[in-house]
């Protein structure tokens, strides 16, 4: 018997040794992809490396941060959120007219966070109930948000926001903008979430091992949908700082967000398989992409090339994953 605890032991510890060594592999390439978009954009613009433009990357970077963090959860279940970018929209546009008939933020924000959690709920319903695959049951989901984005505004834009709803995105504390301080607490709670808990461990296990997870009797589906609630939740919120920033609800302010949210947590060394990912990199996948948008759009570049610009750089992360893979 003593034989055997120790050969668990150390199997015990060889996992963990090689999922450290992953993990360090992933850091350094979303670092040098990070550093060498830095250094090309700084020789190619004089104005990247000003205070200002920076200090303007990393406040315009927290949108995508907050459906970033929860679409890694999603990915780690071997999910994807095709929706998110959707969601947000119609949560935009529901805020804003919320907002503006109110003249408030509490019950806007409720009326966001609420049709994300709708959302949220249906898909982790389709996926998990159902068994629906997700690519399938998200694409769905995006266009019923999108069409009924359209429909509530008339494909108008709604404006006459709140100044109490402005100041989310143009305020600050400390001498810090709000929209970062929103951003920590949100990559701080994620954190302790998916490091510190049992909830945490149980998304790990969900791409990791699903069927043991389900033999060792937790409840696999509730966990799988609770997963898609809080990305839903947290478009409801990423709509707060949409609406601030953009001073109106638009039906179409956020189509395709989705996509750069996916680039950043591909970039950030999350697998799209078995459960291994890790919020760090998401975070520095998230500030890849603005400074990469951020550059692009310095130098005039249309937004359709930009787009075609972040499908190169997932596509990069991806291959240097499975190179990295291969040599391991």
């Amino acid at each position: 018997m003593p034989e055997l605890t120790v050969s668990s032991d150390a199997g015990h510890g060889m996992r963990e040794l090689m999922h450290r060594l992953r993990r360090s592999g992933s850091a350094s390439g979303a670092l040098m992809t990070l550093a060498v978009l830095c250094v090309a954009f700084a020789l190619l613009s004089d104005n990247f490396l000003d205070s200002a433009n920076l200090r303007n990357v990393a406040v315009q970077s927290t949108i995508l941060l907050l459906i970033a963090l929860p679409m890694t959860l999603v990915i780690m279940t071997e999910g994807l959120d095709l929706s998110m970018g959707a969601v947000l929209t119609l949560a935009n546009v529901v805020l804003a007219m919320v907002a503006v008939k109110t003249g408030g933020v509490v019950f806007a924000l409720l009326a966001a966070l609420g049709v994300g959690a709708v959302f949220g709920l249906s898909n982790g319903t389709l996926v998990a109930r159902l068994g629906i695959p997700p690519f399938v049951a998200t694409l769905g989901t995006l266009g019923v948000a999108q069409g009924l984005a359209l429909v509530v505004t008339d494909g108008q834009s709604v404006v006459g926001i709140p100044d109490a709803v402005q100041m989310f995105y143009s305020g600050s504390l400390l001498g810090v903008p709000s929209p970062l301080w929103i951003a920590m607490a949100a990559y701080l709670v994620f954190h302790v979430a998916l490091y510190h808990t049992r909830f945490g461990a149980y998304v790990f296990a969900l791409g990791g091992n699903r069927e043991a997870l389900g033999l060792a009797g937790v409840r696999t589906r509730l966990y799988l949908v609770a997963v898609y609630v809080i990305g839903g939740l947290m478009a409801g919120l990423a709509a707060l700082l949409l609406t601030a920033r953009i001073s109106s609800g638009h039906p179409t302010a956020a189509l395709g967000m989705e996509f750069d949210a996916i680039a950043a947590v591909a970039v950030g060394g999350t697998s799209f398989e078995k459960g291994k990912g890790w919020l760090l990199g998401t975070l520095i996948g998230v500030l890849a992409v603005g400074v990469l948008r951020n550059g692009l759009n310095l130098m005039g570049v249309t937004s359709a090339v930009q787009v075609a610009a972040i499908g190169f750089l997932v596509i990069f992360a991806l291959m240097f994953d499975a190179l990295r893979g291969k040599q391991s």
